[in-house]
């Protein structure tokens, strides 16, 4: 099996600017910075994007 390649600071950088409905962990990581349910997270996603800006604006925190 082929080693994975180390991920880049570009490639960390733009995993970071978007956030994932379907992993447990990100939805709760986001649900909990903006003091909202996992559900509206969820949500948030599906109206918006998965970008991190545009579920954090539509989740009430301004940035």
């Amino acid at each position: 099996m082929a080693k994975a390649k180390k991920q880049t600071a570009r490639g960390r950088k733009q995993d970071r600017a978007r956030v994932a409905g379907g992993q447990k962990y990100e939805v709760a990581y986001e649900a909990k910075k903006t003091r909202r349910s996992a559900s509206a997270v969820k949500k948030a996603v599906k109206k918006v994007g998965s970008s991190r800006k545009k579920v954090e604006r539509r989740l009430g925190r301004k940035k």
